[in-house]
């Protein structure tokens, strides 16, 4: 379990804090809009209203008590730039900050963010790679490089086992876990054999994936 200051509550800072308190983790939300931080009250552990910008206001939080800071401010760049710096002169341990475009990271990571986090953009690669495939389910991005898919089987590999696919040796991918009616299965066995209806998780260089499962 972790301590999460989570500022802004539009629609990304309230999904985050139903997912923080799904995983169980103590959330302190804050916002400058009264009806945003009433919305978030079933989903976090405390609550305030205030302007994070405010250096009075923020340093009253207790700021580096907190395992990690996440600056969720989505409509006005000024107020995340503003508050990620002031995070960082109040010792915030960790400063996660969310950016839409790229010149926007760079100012958040040279005024104290540790990391960066861009929702619109990442949400678009995944319905880009997500609808043009049918046999892609799920997709997650790594890096630039790297990305962890989860595939339905290909038809030529039903009846053959994990060893006989050989994915690993012949295109660097890792097979994580084999997902079966329902249930992910990640002590699978290398004499696995696949079925109809089988997904895989697997991991490896995008570039080699694309290859492999034709996407």
């Amino acid at each position: 379990m972790k301590s999460v200051l989570l500022i802004g509550l539009g629609r990304f800072g309230r999904h985050i804090a139903i997912k923080l308190n799904e995983m169980r983790h103590q959330v302190m939300a804050v916002d400058k809009d009264e009806k945003r931080v009433n919305a978030v009250l079933p989903f976090v552990m405390n609550a305030q209203i205030g302007d994070a910008t405010n250096e009075e206001f923020l340093e009253s939080l207790g700021v580096n008590n907190f395992d990690v800071c996440i600056v969720a401010i989505g409509d006005d760049f000024q107020s995340s730039l503003e508050t990620t710096s002031l995070l960082k002169e109040l010792d915030a341990k960790k400063i996660v900050s969310r950016a839409a475009r790229e010149v926007h990271a760079k100012f958040l990571l040279r005024n104290g963010a540790d990391e960066i986090v861009y929702p619109e953009r990442q949400l678009a690669d995944w319905t880009a790679i997500r609808y043009t495939a049918d046999h892609i389910l799920d997709y997650i991005e790594l890096d630039s490089d790297h990305a962890i898919f989860e595939i339905a089987v290909p038809e030529k590999w039903i009846g053959k086992t994990v060893i006989e696919a050989d994915v690993r040796k012949k295109h660097g991918i890792n097979i994580m876990a084999i997902k079966r009616d329902g249930k992910m299965n990640l002590n699978f066995a290398p004499e696995t054999s696949f079925i109809p209806g089988d997904t895989i998780l697997v991991l490896g260089d995008t570039k080699n994936i694309q290859k492999c499962f034709h996407i």
